[in-house]
């Protein structure tokens, strides 16, 4: 898939405000705030006609090039709410956590691993300068009860990353289908995360959409096939994008390392936050189906049918967010192109074809002309059976094209 190819010649332009793009989101209907007439509810957000249009394009494409592309992936779709053992198992309950310090003075909330270095050393708050609390430790699992009996309810949770689904179906889908390993399962599903400090817009949210690939391997193989879904991620995402030298890698020193993880790396892309995680490619080994076996009880070792030979597959994951790619979309493809005439810039959108929400308008030049109208309609109808097509016909030609411009694939404006 080719990149977008009507942008200017010179296109190295500034990094975008977040506070332009959460304008922009509710103005042209991507993205509103959640109960907005309620007073909202931080973390969480609903999307718009427009907005619903690109995520699905974006879970559709990646969906298309993991699955759909791959004759050794196949996709699962889990329940939200799973036994409360799979939390245990899986570390959450005890390592879910993040470490926060309270102000004194202006009762602020910090998470510990996002304050300057020279606050935690001085014990100061960085925006009023009062003393801090001591570290505080805050599971992010959402809890759920399951019954309707008080009393009798199991208390659960609401999962918190999507990935633990594949792990729970890895033996049935061994045994249900063709697959041998090398293989992987692919998810896209709603997460929950008890935030006690969400911000930035869709980065970081209570609720949210992840995407997830488990690549089961042998244990000799893994250096392979980490390096082999490491280079094709990056890859993808480069392809979605105009700013490709504002993506790079990251590797996690010992210290950031998740519980599971062995090795890890994040493709990060820059904007005017800095470099902000997009993707991360994990090293698991056999952390996962070892803790569900042992909590479960259940045997989820492989055999090779062709070697007899019988393991605990090791697990290359590679696990990004549909919300933070969106967000990543609209402050890659931001533009602002200056007015000749001196009037006020035009916002342009730069989307890739594939992932616009709008492929296609249809605007007959004269609405008062039958026989133009009703061959246009049967065009846009035609249309609408293969993509996103759009019919206008109010107003005159001039501002029909002005006002389609807006959200067209490869190059929509917004002024």
């Amino acid at each position: 898939m080719t990149q977008v190819e009507n942008k200017p010649a010179a296109y190295d332009t500034p990094f975008v405000p977040i506070e332009k793009i959460v304008a922009l989101c509710k103005r042209r209907g991507f993205v509103y705030p959640n109960s907005e007439i309620y007073g909202g509810v931080s973390g969480i957000y609903d999307f718009g006609p427009l907005g619903v249009e690109l995520r699905n394009n974006i879970r559709r494409y990646w969906w298309w090039s993991m699955v759909q592309m791959n004759d050794n992936v196949v996709g699962i779709e889990g329940a939200i709410i799973t036994h409360p053992k799979v939390w245990e198992a899986s570390g959450h309950v005890e390592n879910f956590v993040d470490r926060l310090v309270d102000c004194k003075n202006c009762k602020r909330r910090f998470r510990i691993d996002q304050l300057p270095e020279e606050n935690i050393i001085q014990n100061k708050c960085p925006v009023c300068g009062g003393e801090l609390t001591e570290p505080r430790r805050f599971n992010l699992l959402m809890e759920t009860y399951l019954g309707v009996v008080e009393g009798e309810r199991m208390k659960t949770y609401l999962r918190g990353e999507a990935c633990q689904n594949i792990y729970l179906d890895f033996d049935n889908v061994v045994k249900s289908t063709r697959m041998q390993i090398p293989f992987g399962i692919c998810q896209i599903g709603k997460a929950f995360r008890n935030e006690v400090t969400p911000g930035n817009f869709l980065f970081r949210q209570r609720e949210f959409e992840q995407w997830d690939l488990q690549f089961f391997v042998h244990p000799s193989e893994m250096q392979q096939w980490f390096d082999y879904w490491k280079e094709k991620r990056f890859e993808w995402y480069e392809g979605i994008i105009n700013h490709k030298e504002r993506l790079h890698f990251r590797e996690h020193g010992p210290d950031e390392l998740a519980h599971y993880a062995k090795k890890a790396f994040d493709i990060e892309y820059q904007t005017i936050l800095g470099w902000q995680e997009w993707e991360g490619i994990h090293w698991r080994g056999d952390w996962d189906l070892s803790r569900h076996s042992e909590y479960s009880g259940q045997d989820l070792s492989y055999t090779d049918q062709n070697t007899k030979e019988r393991y605990i597959p090791w697990i290359v994951e590679t696990s990004g967010g549909v919300d933070r790619t969106f967000l990543n979309l609209l402050l890659d493809a931001y533009e602002e192109e200056p007015d000749p005439t001196g009037k006020e810039p035009r916002t342009v959108l730069r989307l890739h074809p594939m992932l616009a929400p709008v492929k296609v308008a249809v605007l007959p030049l004269q609405k008062n002309k039958e026989e133009l109208v009703t061959t246009a309609r049967d065009i846009h109808k035609t249309l609408q059976r293969l993509m996103v097509s759009q019919y206008d016909d109010v107003s005159n030609i001039g501002r029909r094209y002005r006002r389609q411009d807006k959200w067209l694939a490869g190059s929509f404006s917004i002024q």
